[in-house]
């Protein structure tokens, strides 16, 4: 009877095996609408840089837009000599921001880390440039280096320097400027993720180094840069992409002067597209900037072994 009874058993109603397996397509169907915007406005303008930069395409030379194949990158590559100038440029830009900053907000994440009276007003104080955008933040620099009531001002009324200086306008002194300028919004980003990583670190593994006698220069050594390993890499890595992608600070400033010297491959792309309108030539330099990028990218989270073992 019992084999009957199992035999008799009528199947699972089709509305309750459908009812089932929507609990399992839920979660796509909730991420879909932002898979789609995703799609909209990262996806296409990518794709569409990458089509555009094998086409002629100057809005203001109709006449002369069309398939070009590989002739923009052959320029790029053999005839542009501004493109070797403003790579080499931008390479210098981001080893010298990124490594200052890094050892500056290091150091500001271990001061405001410490226990002291105000330490809640010195860590606003350290982050606040960060919540300034970026083009406030060069609005105010260009203020502070403006030569009849800037810093050369004050410095002049001093006896430091001539009156009239212009630190932007100077060859030799316009690389420091903007330097100084970009660390001032910049090292609050390292200071920022590496204090927060600091207050992860177990007191009791310094407590047992203390015990043993290590000093504060090996706890640092053995204890914190191990722990602050992960965190280091990945800042690094992505203050490093939006420095080397870094226009509005530059653009405002000096407009990659005087005389080139401060010009990013990003910032020359942007004066080829908006000012020439040669968008074609425009947009394989963003595709080669990308692949540059990506490749940069991937050898550095190799070497670094991003992810291992502290």
């Amino acid at each position: 009877m019992a084999q009957a009874a199992a035999v008799a058993k009528p199947p699972t109603p089709f509305r309750r095996r459908r009812a089932s397996a929507t609990p399992r397509r839920l979660p796509y169907l909730l991420i879909a609408p932002a898979a789609l915007l995703m799609l909209g406005f990262i996806a296409y303008p990518v794709l569409s840089v990458f089509y555009y930069s094998l086409q002629d395409y100057n809005p203001t030379k109709p006449w002369r837009n069309g398939f070009a194949g590989f002739e923009n990158f052959t320029r790029i590559f053999t005839e542009d000599p501004l493109f070797w100038d403003t790579l080499v440029f931008s390479t210098k830009w981001v080893f010298v921001e990124v490594g200052l900053q890094l050892l500056f907000g290091l150091a500001l994440a271990l001061i405001v880390n410490q226990t002291f009276a105000g330490r809640a007003l010195g860590r606003a104080l350290v982050f606040s440039p960060w919540a300034v955008s970026g083009v406030l933040t060069s609005a105010i620099w260009v203020l502070l280096y403006n030569s009849q009531t800037g810093i050369t001002r004050y410095l002049a009324d001093m006896g430091i320097g001539d009156y009239g200086v212009s630190w932007l306008s100077d060859t030799s002194t316009v690389f420091p400027a903007v330097v100084v300028a970009d660390l001032w919004r910049g090292v609050p980003f390292f200071a920022i993720l590496i204090l927060a990583d600091l207050q992860s670190v177990s007191k009791d593994l310094y407590e047992a180094a203390e015990v043993d006698g290590a000093s504060r220069f090996k706890q640092f050594i053995h204890i914190t840069l191990p722990h602050l390993k992960d965190a280091i890499i990945l800042s690094t890595l992505l203050r490093a992409v939006w420095e080397f992608n870094n226009v509005d600070l530059l653009y405002t400033l000096t407009g990659g002067g005087p005389a080139g010297e401060t010009t990013t491959l990003p910032l020359y792309i942007a004066n080829t597209s908006v000012d020439a309108h040669d968008f074609g030539y425009a947009s394989a330099l963003t595709t080669v900037a990308f692949v540059i990028l990506l490749f940069c990218s991937m050898v550095y989270l190799r070497l670094s072994k991003f992810g291992g073992e502290k």
